[in-house]
């Protein structure tokens, strides 16, 4: 049954792939347009040893890792959490793959990215001189720092003391490969600001040669990065957050189909109680063997499996129990709680119990259940020798009754729905049945109420039908297609001759 309480609402619809397709051919275009600006600063660096050329360059460079992670991020939304290659490796860059069609060239230390729109101070840049061992920085670099200007620069041996202990190691390498071996500069450390705050910087650098191929010098571009490392690491988090709750969902969803597989009843297509030959002799005009169908329909919009059940059941003396109900909730606890209360049921009418005071005891199971519920019931006793049908129910739709090519809803006796007050009273009614009679009783969830108030114009057809089987082949006819928010069952039964 639908929970009183829903906040269904309709889930977001992912970005359509044209759009996606679009943006990435203009992070293409852009792409294009930077390296074309990179290619002729760095021809101009070259003629030059203006440090502010050195910069432009190096500037370009920064622009284009900032556009091969928007890239790498637009074709992660292209291809969906599961199609993307960083679902199995996190840390490769695929940005270049996705603008230019080259191979991913994956650096030492990750690609350095941009952020944008970074206010001075996120960006700065230094050069150390190895002949003169002067060291010379630019404001931005020291508003990164947090240090003041009269303070000076840092030269690289004091450069690590900066640097979180971890991470000395790192700056180190660089460095040596760098004056030694005549290689670029290009990754990443934590720092300690003056102000104690820590920030991940990137560095991005190369050595400068004198004229006999000796190191002169280093010059490289630091770019505070903080904000987008959280920012990349709140994606992986998040994303493998979803995987886990849907790998958990999946994982329920299998428990409690398999749960409700295995206590609904396990017949399928017609039943007959009782199956005893021959029946006992019914009183004129009354009773009969019972032919029952019944069938289960999933909710139309949601892949959870609820609470709902019937079932039906030979009791000692020949009668038979019917029975349909349903719980709020979905998945496993609505389903083992279910299987709680119909295991309760039969226990309790194989006993004895008739249907009234059987309701308020699984209203007081319920009720002091761990897992609170409001749940709503029908429950028949059916005695095929004199025809009588004592039933209860609990806050839920009462049995549709057919006859003699009519429909009328059975007058409900007193009940509120299970879990709702404690230590309810339910009271009982009876009817008594006829061959030829037929007795529908379904959940809630099998149509809305609307569609529902057809039912009885389906009177002639139900009086016209062979058997309980094709009675249900009726109903399911008229509502087995219905976009149903919550699951529902349904139980036919005829009265025999």
């Amino acid at each position: 049954m639908p929970s009183p309480l829903s906040t269904d609402r309709p889930a977001a619809q992912p970005p359509e792939g044209d759009q996606v397709d679009a943006l990435i051919s203009q992070a293409r275009r852009l792409r294009g347009g930077i390296d074309a600006v990179r290619r002729e600063a760095a021809a101009d660096a070259e003629r030059s040893d203006d440090p502010r050329l050195r910069w432009q360059r190096a500037l370009c460079e920064l622009a284009a890792h900032h556009v091969d992670n928007l890239g790498e991020h637009l074709g992660q939304l292209r291809e969906g959490l599961d199609g993307h290659p960083l679902a199995a490796r996190p840390e490769a860059d695929t940005a270049s793959a996705t603008l230019t069609g080259q191979p991913p060239a994956v650096g030492p230390q990750g690609a350095g990215t941009a952020e944008p729109g970074a206010p001075a101070g996120r960006v700065g840049s230094a050069e150390w001189n190895f002949l003169t061992d002067e060291a010379t920085w630019s404001d931005e670099l020291f508003l990164l720092f947090g240090r003041r200007p009269e303070d000076g620069p840092l030269t690289l041996d004091e450069l690590p003391s900066w640097l979180l202990e971890d991470d000395r190691h790192v700056l180190t390498a660089m460095v040596t490969d760098c004056l030694v071996d005549g290689k670029q500069i290009d990754g990443e450390f934590r720092i300690v600001r003056g102000d104690g705050a820590v920030r991940t910087v990137h560095m991005m650098g190369e050595p400068v040669l004198d004229s006999d191929g000796c190191t002169a010098s280093m010059w490289a571009v630091l770019r505070d990065v903080s904000a987008l490392r959280r920012c990349r690491q709140e994606v992986h988090e998040t994303r493998d957050s979803a995987h886990r709750r849907r790998e958990i969902a999946q994982t329920e969803h299998r428990l409690a189909v398999e749960l409700q597989e295995a206590v609904l009843p396990p017949w399928r297509g017609s039943l007959r109680f009782p199956p005893a030959d021959p029946p006992a002799p019914a009183a004129p005009g009354f009773g009969g063997a019972l032919d029952l169908a019944g069938h289960y329909l999933p909710s139309s919009t949601s892949s959870l499996v609820g609470g709902d059940w019937f079932d039906a059941m030979e009791l000692p003396g020949g009668r038979t129990l019917l029975t349909v109900g349903g719980l709020t909730g979905h998945g496993v606890t609505a389903t083992s709680t279910m299987a709680m209360l119909l295991g309760a049921v039969r226990g309790m009418a194989v006993s004895g119990a008739e249907p009234g005071p059987l309701m308020g005891w699984l209203n007081h199971l319920l009720d002091a259940a761990a897992q609170p519920a409001l749940g709503s019931a029908v429950c028949c006793r059916y005695d095929p020798a004199s025809g009588s049908l004592l039933w209860a129910q609990a806050g839920h739709p009462a049995p549709v009754l057919v006859r003699d090519g009519a429909a009328t809803s059975l007058r409900p006796p007193e009940g509120v729905l299970l879990g709702a007050v404690t230590d309810a009273a339910y009271a009982q009614a009876e009817e008594r049945l006829r061959p030829g009679d037929v007795l529908v009783l379904h959940t809630e969830g099998l149509a809305p109420r609307p569609a529902l108030e057809r039912l009885p114009e389906l009177a002639p057809r139900f009086s016209a039908a062979s058997g309980a089987q094709e009675c249900l082949r009726v109903v399911l006819e008229e509502f087995g297609d219905k976009e149903r928010e919550d699951d529902a069952c349904v139980l036919v039964a005829r009265i025999g001759s």
